[in-house]
Order: C-alpha cells, then sequence, then structure tokens
C-alpha cells in the first residue's frame, strides 16, 4: 500500500514538473506617457540578412590566420540593434558594431578564432539583435593543422669502439 501511494505521489509530482516548463508568452512592453495612459510598444520592424551563413577556413596552418567576417543588412524599417554577438567557446571571439544600424545599411561582424588548437572547427556564433527574426547562429567550419615537430638539433656522436662499459671503483 506504502509503494502505492509513494508510486502515485511520484507521477503526480512528474505531470506537474512537466506543465511547468510550458513556454510563457512576454507581453509587449508598455510606456507610461506623460498623461499616465498607458500605451504598447509594437514589436521592431527592424530585420538583419547576412550575406553567408557559414565561413569556411578550408585548412588552415597552426597559428594561423583566424580571421573571418560576416556582412548583414538591415531589411527592415527601423534601426537594427545587436545587443549580444557570443561564440561556441572562448576559442571563437566576435565583434559586433555597437551602434544602430538604420534601415538599408550594410555592416560587418568580425570573427576571430584561436588556430593554435589544432583538429577540425566546428563552432558557432549567437547574434541577438532586435530584429524580427529573433536570434542568428552562424557558423565557422575548417581544420587546423597540427604544429610542425621540431626536429632536436643532432648532437655529436662518439663513436663506440666496442668496449665494454666499465664501473668506476
Amino acid at each position: 500500500m506504502k509503494r502505492l501511494v509513494l508510486a502515485s505521489a511520484l507521477v503526480c509530482g512528474l505531470c506537474l514538473s512537466t506543465f511547468a516548463q510550458e513556454k510563457k508568452e512576454v507581453p509587449p512592453k508598455q510606456v507610461v506617457t506623460e498623461t499616465g495612459n498607458t500605451t504598447t510598444t509594437p514589436a521592431s520592424n527592424a530585420d538583419i540578412k547576412f550575406e553567408k551563413m557559414v565561413h569556411d577556413f578550408g585548412n588552415v596552418k597552426w597559428g594561423g590566420n583566424g580571421d573571418c567576417e560576416f556582412k548583414f543588412t538591415n531589411t527592415g524599417k527601423d534601426p537594427l540593434i545587436i545587443s549580444l554577438c557570443q561564440g561556441s567557446c572562448g576559442c571563437t571571439v566576435p565583434t559586433c558594431p555597437k551602434e544602430p544600424i538604420l534601415p538599408g545599411k550594410t555592416n560587418s561582424m568580425k570573427v576571430h578564432y584561436d588556430t593554435k588548437r589544432p583538429g577540425p572547427i566546428t563552432k558557432q556564433v549567437t547574434v541577438t539583435s532586435n530584429a524580427k527574426s529573433g536570434q542568428v547562429i552562424l557558423k565557422i567550419t575548417g581544420t587546423v593543422e597540427a604544429q610542425p615537430i621540431e626536429e632536436p638539433f643532432p648532437t655529436e656522436k662518439k663513436p663506440n669502439n666496442g668496449t665494454p662499459f666499465e664501473k668506476g671503483n
């Protein structure tokens, strides 16, 4: 009987936690005017269109150039404001424009990848803005070749005359 009650409580708890995970809609921003009336701010009419969504470095030498650029245009009717651009790890560092991009204008975002990490590159840059399209995920791919192994400077070899090594007294 105790097991039945415990199992029922567990099932109820799981069901309730599932419903607690539902996505809630965020209400539009409200502004209070000087007269005391509240007005709802419409969603932004800015939009962002990138020339390319993926940059392929191909094969890059260890320590080589890991810089690329993503050009974009504000195709909307309002100024575009990029609030955040973030790499998927510390080896991918994007630099976004801080000033608003006016409608119809083009700008670019630079991304630096640390090429002192050999192996395949599959990284993402997330761009958050006031665009209608929401977040945009850009990708960089390629392969960083391993660092060349430096051979130690050859040392002078002493000839072995075939005599065995003798221990000192």
